[in-house]
Order: structure tokens, then C-alpha cells, then sequence
């Protein structure tokens, strides 16, 4: 596939959007040039955060100038991770410099959507890790964020930018496997318990206060900071929109569908911890697509979690499945398997990999040009949509009609005011 028609290919596959259509054209000046420095801050020091300072500060004519993290040992350590200039604890230092043009947040879930919208107030660009949102109304909010103030805004599911996976995606739109009526993600692998603790003092390293934000105030606990607290509803998402989302992302890439699904259905509990988690640790979940115009019929997504199981679905731990109507495609750790009739291997083709720093760099790319980059938040939100409605699901105990278009609940109001969430009132990053 040409470069040209990469380009193309992904960005029909982004819903077919363009700047101009979506109101993305940057204010006069705001344009980068080729040969302008790009000056980055990294919002959000935990590993993640410094990797991606790091594979910015590898870009041609990028610099990181701030880190900002609420613990100051992981400040320090970013630092020296990424050569950035100062280290802040306070987001609000970065966003009211402005030599930066652009932000990356790394935080905990909870705080991806307040960041986000204030640094699209505030000017700018901003990449974010998934899932894109804490839940739904916040990741519409994201779009709208970034649509008013002409920003960009990639999502983090570095898969889109992979070479093997697009050119899969591009083998399913070619018919590899027929039609493509069903897509399922499989997430199985060992967590670890995280035990039943008390509130505590936080350390002195941490400014706990900031460290929560404008979510709902909870007492310290030593099994929230800095990795669990994806186990609670509060500040995090549940493994199916840690791990889960990326898989998910890719399954509904490949299923072709541009939509919200009309119907969700299935279970979610916890079958194996005896611990502080308030997610489930298994899902089985079906996600129900409406057929649309030319084609009526409708489209499954299906995603099973097992976190307390190392053992794949095969022996090649393949995780995504592709189910057409004249075959089925795998894709996973070991490549693209195509297989026909009777499970007949037809076509096989290496494990892929993702370039170190190339969704990174499609993201300035798409500063630089005015243009959208392949993960949009636009396709973030319609991704990261699918583990809220999931959550949503396991935690009512009850399947949900969602009305795409409203994105809204059908006929469940306690279902439905779940498509938000609380915050500490008066906060000065409550989302507006």
C-alpha cells in the first residue's frame, strides 16, 4: 500500500471526516511549518507517560519542555527520562505557559477528559492516552472541546498506526474473509490480587489533593496510587478499559462499523479476586450494531475477559478474531492467519510490530498540516464508548438500548445517569 493510499485508506477509515468538515482548521498562526520546533508537555509521569516524553522528545523538531505529575519522585524521574526543562506538579503551570503547543496526558483515567478540555481551552494540541474518556458524556465533551478550539486531538490506541494491523484491516475491507458479520476481543491474563486495605496518610512525595482532581473525594488508600486504582469506579475504567480497549478499538475497526452500537447485552462480576477491585475481573459482553443503509444486517462485537487466567484462547495467543462469510481472519502476537473452509490454514503472515514513536509522530504530523490524525477523538470516543456501556452492563446486571444518535439510554433512567459521573463540587476541572 502506497503512502498515498495509506493515508486515504486510514482516513476513510476515521469516518471519513475531514479538517474542514469537522471545523478542525487551526486559527490563523496556529499552523506549525515543517522546520518549527514543537514544544511538549507531558501531563502524567508513570511509566506510560514516560515512555511516550520519551519517544516525543526522539521526534525531529520536537522538545519536551514540562513534566507534571502530582508525585514529585516520578516528576524527578521524568526528568531525567526526557531532558524536560521544568517539572511542575500542577497541570495549570503548563497550560498557562505559552511556548507549549501541545500536551500528552498520561494520568489516570479520571482525569484524561478534564485535562484534555482545559488544554484545548487554553490552545492546545493534545494526545491522550486511552480510553479517551472517564465516560461517555465526558469523551462528547472531548470532541466538542476539540472541535470549538480547532485543536487537535489523537487518542492513544497506537495499534491504528501499526503497519501490520492496517494492512489487515485493509484485507478485511478487500473481502479476504467475505463480509464481515462478527469481530470478538479475548483479554486473558493474570492480575495479581490487590488485598483489602485501610484509608491511610498519603506519602510526602504525593499532593494527594491534586492527585484527585474534580472526581468525587476518597480517603487515601495505599492500593489506589499508582497502578490500581483502574480497579475502582472512581478514578478508573476496569481492565476492559485498560488492556481491553486497545483490542476492542481494533475489533471495531475491523467490523467496519461507524456508529455507537443500539444494543448491549451479557455479564460482568468477579469470579476469582477476593480484594479491594470493584470491576469485574470476567466479562463476557455482546455489542449489537444496527445494518445500515445498503446493508441491513446487523454486526456483532463480542468481548470476554478473563484476568485471572494466563491462558490464551489458542497456542499462538492470538487475541482478535474476525468472523466473514467465507472465512475467518486471526490477529494477534503471531501475525495474520487467514483460514477457509474446515479451519483450513490458506494464508498466514508474520508477527507484526509498531514502529517505536510513529503514532507520536502522525499526531504532530496532523499539527503541522491542520489535518486529523489516524486515531481521532472522534474514533476514540466511539472505542472508548464500548467498555462505559460494558461497565454499565455488568454493573446494573442488565442489558442496554443505546440511542446512537443522543447517546442516551433507552428506558433506564439509573442505567442512563451512568453515562456520567459525580464530581467534587466547585472543582476548578470539572469539565464544562
Amino acid at each position: 500500500m502506497s503512502p498515498t493510499n495509506r493515508r486515504a485508506f486510514l482516513k476513510e477509515s476515521s469516518l471519513g471526516l475531514t479538517a474542514a468538515a469537522v471545523g478542525l482548521t487551526p486559527a490563523v498562526g496556529s499552523v506549525l511549518g515543517a522546520n518549527d520546533r514543537l514544544n511538549v508537555g507531558v501531563i502524567g509521569c508513570g511509566g506510560r507517560g514516560r515512555r511516550l516524553g520519551e519517544n516525543f522528545a526522539g521526534l525531529e523538531g520536537c522538545r519536551v519542555t514540562h513534566v507534571c505529575d502530582p508525585d514529585s519522585e516520578r516528576v524527578a524521574q521524568a526528568i531525567e527520562q526526557t531532558g524536560a526543562d521544568r517539572g511542575v506538579a500542577d497541570l495549570r503551570y503548563i497550560l498557562d505557559d505559552a511556548e507549549v503547543d501541545a500536551v500528552v496526558i498520561a494520568t489516570c483515567d479520571h482525569w484524561h477528559a478534564p485535562a484534555a478540555i482545559l488544554a484545548c481551552q487554553a490552545g492546545k494540541h493534545v494526545y491522550v492516552e486511552k480510553p479517551c474518556s472517564h465516560n461517555v458524556r465526558e469523551g462528547r465533551q472531548m470532541i466538542e472541546a476539540a472541535r470549538r478550539h480547532g485543536r487537535v486531538m489523537q487518542h492513544g490506541t497506537q495499534s491504528r498506526s501499526s503497519a501490520g494491523v492496517i494492512r489487515a484491516i485493509g484485507m478485511l475491507r478487500d473481502g479476504v474473509i467475505g463480509d464481515v458479520l462478527v469481530a470478538k476481543h479475548v483479554n486473558s491474563q493474570k492480575r495479581r490480587n490487590i488485598g483489602h486495605v485501610e484509608p491511610s496518610p498519603p506519602p510526602a512525595n504525593l499532593d494527594y489533593d491534586l492527585w484527585v482532581g474534580p472526581a468525587e473525594w476518597a480517603e487515601h488508600q495505599s492500593n489506589y496510587v499508582h497502578y490500581h486504582w483502574h480497579w475502582f469506579y472512581n478514578f478508573g475504567t476496569g481492565d476492559i478499559g485498560n488492556d481491553g480497549v486497545h483490542g476492542i478499538d481494533l475489533a471495531r475497526w475491523g467490523l467496519g462499523v461507524k456508529t455507537h452500537p443500539s444494543l448491549v447485552t451479557g455479564y460482568g462480576s468477579k469470579l476469582f479476586f477476593d480484594d479491594d477491585q470493584e470491576f469485574p475481573d470476567t466479562y463476557t459482553v455482546t455489542f449489537v450494531y444496527p445494518g445500515g443503509t445498503g446493508d441491513s444486517r446487523q454486526r456483532l462485537l463480542v468481548y470476554e475477559q478473563r484476568i485471572w487466567s494466563p491462558y490464551r484462547n489458542d497456542a499462538q495467543g492470538n487475541s482478535l478474531y474476525f468472523y466473514g462469510t467465507e472465512g475467518m481472519m486471526t490477529l494477534g502476537g503471531q501475525g495474520i492467519r487467514i483460514y477457509g473452509k474446515k479451519n483450513e490454514l490458506i494464508r498466514q503472515e508474520g508477527r507484526y510490530e509498531l514502529t517505536r514513536g510513529v503514532h507520536q509522530q502522525d499526531f504532530v504530523d496532523a499539527i503541522r498540516s491542520g489535518g486529523l490524525p489516524v486515531a481521532d477523538i472522534e474514533v476514540g470516543h466511539l472505542s472508548s464508548t464500548l467498555p462505559h456501556l460494558g461497565n454499565i452492563v455488568a454493573r446494573t446486571n442488565r442489558s442496554v438500548r443505546f440511542d446512537a444518535d443522543r447517546e442516551q439510554i433507552v428506558g433506564d433512567e439509573e442505567a442512563n445517569a451512568l453515562l456520567g459521573r459525580r464530581y467534587r463540587p466547585g472543582h476548578w476541572a470539572v469539565p464544562s
